[in-house]
């Protein structure tokens, strides 16, 4: 088994202290010892400068849409006008352009310092409906991605089977859909026993939205997650729109109805849950419920800003999600979770710098099924990410401050190196795959297809 040691300048350990001259011994993908007080580099360990966190974790991804990024600013609509351009790229994609697409946009995370994804997957047949000739083709390549990046990655397969509330799938909504619960988790079993044996692979389950699920196959969807003891996440209350419709059919909001179909719980994750009753809180943080926050995405779709603070009062841990990848920055993420609570309350201070941490490393992980990682501790995942206190965001940071440094003013970009499951994947800020960006322009061109680069269609 490989060893390797890496000592770092600051390290951020439990239970959120700064420490000065930490070495940590991997011992292949794990943490094998975490030693305090070495004032020096020894021989033969990397040198890491800055401070040094655990790995973190982006609770909520869809891959696909990274293709979206900045094209979809030219409409002022809505989040269904939005989901329409969502739609077109959806089209386009078929089992190898998915894994260039994906490949890239994970690559990108990882030079984010995010060591696992939690990939929120429904983009499972052909345009038209057809399974692959491997049902789960889609999947197989998502994860192929994860792994050539160098992340962990939770595919969170979603039963995805109304276009909306009592509504029929038609479109291309149609390539989402598996027919009915059963049959969604005939496809997904199956693609839980390839990766059975994985340890860097963790098959979850998702409802996509009440939307998208009738109440009466909710309970296929958390029977599946508690028979193989697996996260179960689902879009809550995203719009105002959809716990109308929610509460019309069934005389209940979104979080009422999954908690009376088995859905809520430990291991599940409410994504969104912008639009929440005192009720609904209440349910979710006394069941201890994650909540995925994903502010830039909730910012730029015009959702509202959601009870974050009120949620973890309650019980309910919170994660960090890039969703939509309008950017990909967790620091982002972190600070807007404070930033927007404070313009919808008019004060300060609601959340503190160890929190937001929390909240991207040990809680996010947890929420993905992987409950050893996101900690600077023996027997931990070997995840460790090094964040620069010199660049012209950081500059002037000292050993007190440094958390807040990082989560308040850092950016994706001051990351440097990042190790992930004990192999370093970014290096003085590149990744080892080589250069991201143009990977990902050639995969973003492919997935929007012809005529749909210049706006287009």
């Amino acid at each position: 088994m490989r060893e390797l040691s890496y000592w770092c300048e600051l390290a951020w350990l439990p239970p959120g202290e700064v420490v000065a001259g930490v070495l940590v011994r991997i011992e292949g993908s794990r943490i094998a010892e975490v030693t305090l007080g070495v004032t020096h580099p020894p021989a033969g360990a990397v040198r890491l400068g800055g401070l040094t966190v655990p790995g973190l974790a982006n609770a909520h991804s869809h891959a696909f849409h990274r293709a979206l990024r900045g094209v979809t600013q030219r409409e002022k609509g809505s989040f269904w006008t939005w989901r329409e351009q969502m739609y077109g790229v959806a089209t386009t994609l078929d089992p190898d352009s998915y894994l260039k697409l994906a490949r890239a946009t994970f690559a990108e995370m990882v030079l984010a310092g995010i060591t696992c994804v939690g990939e929120f997957h429904y983009l499972h047949h052909t345009p038209g409906g057809t399974p692959y000739d491997d049902p789960n083709a889609m999947g197989h390549a998502l994860v192929q991605a994860a792994r050539e990046a160098g992340l962990r990655i939770a595919l969170l397969d979603a039963c995805y089977l109304t276009g909306g509330v009592g509504t029929p799938l038609s479109g291309v909504q149609l390539r989402f859909g598996d027919g009915d619960a059963d049959r969604w988790a005939m496809r997904t079993e199956s693609l839980t026993k390839c990766y059975r044996s994985a340890r860097d692979v963790e098959i979850g389950v998702a409802i996509h939205s009440v939307r998208a699920v009738p109440a009466e196959q909710m309970h296929l969807v958390a029977e599946f997650s508690q028979r193989h003891a697996v996260p179960l996440h689902a879009h809550v209350s995203e719009q105002r729109a959809e716990n109308t419709a929610c509460v019309e059919r069934y005389a209940a909001s979104p979080v009422q109805l999954l908690s009376e179909y088995g859905a809520l719980g430990p291991r599940s994750t409410a994504v969104h849950a912008t639009h929440l009753s005192d009720v609904d809180i209440a349910l979710l943080g006394g069941c201890r419920t994650h909540v995925c926050m994903c502010p830039t995405t909730e910012r730029d779709l015009a959702d509202g800003i959601g009870p974050a603070r009120a949620l973890f009062n309650m019980g309910s841990p919170i994660t960090l999600g890039s969703d939509s990848h309008a950017v990909i920055d967790l620091f982002e993420e972190a600070r807007a979770v404070e930033l927007d609570e404070r313009l919808a309350t008019e004060r300060r201070g609601h959340w503190s710098a160890a929190e937001l941490l929390a909240a991207a490393t040990v809680a996010g992980h947890a929420s993905l099924g992987f409950p050893d990682a996101g900690m600077l501790l023996a027997g931990a995942w070997a995840d460790l990410v090094s964040v620069r206190l010199d660049s012209v965001r950081t500059a002037g940071a000292s050993q007190a401050d440094a958390p807040e440094v990082v989560i308040f003013a850092a950016t994706a970009a001051d990351v440097h190196s990042v190790v992930s499951s004990g192999r370093q994947v970014v290096a003085d800020g590149r990744h080892v795959l080589g250069d991201v960006g143009a990977m990902l322009g050639e995969a973003i061109a492919e997935a929007r297809g012809p005529g749909r680069d210049n706006g287009e269609g």
